[in-house]
């Protein structure tokens, strides 16, 4: 019988339920190394994590462990678009090509900023082959972009970009900037929070990074060509992992490269800390304006993918995925952020002023209810 492991940390009077589904998971729930921050009002109320960080070693997870947190990175690159919308630099409403000209062409020409935020761009996928170290360069990714003609009338409907919304989002940012989006969160967000929280993997902290487990094979995976050909850009990577059972974000290139849509490395309280600077005082007020955040929370879109598995309620905003019941419900209509594959979430809560994170390293796949325990563990914790 496997030894449960010593959870560490803290968990504030009151919060108790937090620290007692985040022990659950490890005895019912499979998992092997984790974390778990919260913060409400801009204090900080749980802080949690244990297991191994690495089952090769048996290192441990420690206090400021990261991992690969993947599509948690798109609310990361929403907020700063967010943030340059607030300085006057971009509008969410202009179209792509008074910032990107190039990516104008094949009737993407009045295509607006927005639409590469809320998945209804129509480029969920590429037609050009491109190689792993084509995607890494990142200018070869910009240039099939540009080239490639969308897969449906442009605002007509959705479908999840796995990994092109990185990129087109991302040469926004660079373009508006000057910066790629990792070198600005930096510089704008990461270091002025001191986040735990990283774009593109210094080298200085690649061995801290915990190593990501394969999920268990699904019995009746969902498969859509798209889709497919999507999360894993024309197969240049398997996803999430290969037929040895290898991560393949866990190759130290992908982590330093910093895959814009899904390639983040954060701990748990990096996640968490960065959402509470969104919606309270963390360092000198809030990150996000009101404004902004009553412009996040909008549902721009939900239903039934174009691309896609049968539709469990998800609803997009802005960038960030919003309360989505039965398949992620957050704590209400307040509520932005983004989970991520294999069971990772991060969120802030506007009306309850707070900040959320969870990282994993044991991957799961459909039915993974451990980070839905959490936030209904959360949600019991607060005013009603």
């Amino acid at each position: 019988m496997a030894t449960q492991p010593q959870i560490h940390g803290d968990a504030d009077d009151g919060y108790g339920r937090v620290a007692d589904v985040f022990r659950d998971n490890f005895a019912s729930r499979g998992e092997v190394g984790a974390a778990v921050t919260l913060y409400v009002r801009g204090r900080k109320v749980v802080d949690l994590y244990g297991g191994l960080a690495d089952t090769r070693t048996g290192r441990q997870w420690e206090a400021d462990t990261p991992v690969v947190v993947f599509s948690c990175t798109k609310g990361i690159l929403a907020i700063c678009a967010y943030l340059l919308a607030q300085q006057g630099r971009l509008d969410l409403d202009a179209p792509v090509t008074r910032y990107w000209p190039e990516f104008g062409q094949h009737g993407k020409d009045h295509v607006p900023v927005r639409w590469l935020l809320t998945h209804q761009v129509g480029l969920p996928a590429l037609d050009r082959a491109l190689t792993l170290d084509e995607i890494l360069a990142w200018d070869p990714v910009i240039k099939a972009i540009e080239a490639q003609a969308p897969l449906w009338q442009p605002g007509t409907a959705h479908s999840y970009h796995a990994m092109t919304y990185g990129w087109l989002v991302g040469e926004v940012i660079h373009r508006v900037t000057g910066q790629l989006p990792g070198a600005f969160f930096r510089d704008a967000v990461a270091e002025p929070l001191a986040l735990r929280t990283w774009l593109g993997v210094p080298a200085s902290e690649r061995d801290t990074v915990a190593r990501n487990l394969a999920p268990p094979p699904e019995a009746d995976p969902f498969v859509d060509p798209v889709a497919e050909r999507g999360i894993t850009m024309g197969g240049a990577f398997a996803f999430p992992a290969d037929a040895d059972g290898l991560v393949s974000f866990n190759d130290p290139a992908i982590q330093a490269a910093g895959i814009p849509g899904a390639g983040a490395v954060s701990t748990a309280e990096g996640l968490a800390r960065l959402y509470a600077a969104c919606v309270s005082d963390i360092r000198g007020g809030p990150l996000l304006s009101a404004a902004s955040v009553d412009d996040a929370v909008v549902v721009r879109s939900r239903g039934q993918q174009r691309h896609g598995p049968p539709d469990t309620g998800q609803r997009w905003g802005t960038g960030f995925l919003l309360d989505s019941p039965p398949a992620r419900p957050l704590l209400g209509a307040s509520s932005f952020g983004h989970d991520g594959a294999g069971g990772n979430l991060a969120f802030g809560d506007a009306r309850h002023a707070v900040g959320f994170g969870y990282v994993v390293n044991q991957m799961y796949g459909a039915g993974d209810e451990r980070a839905n325990r959490l936030t209904a563990a959360v949600r019991s914790c607060l005013p009603a």
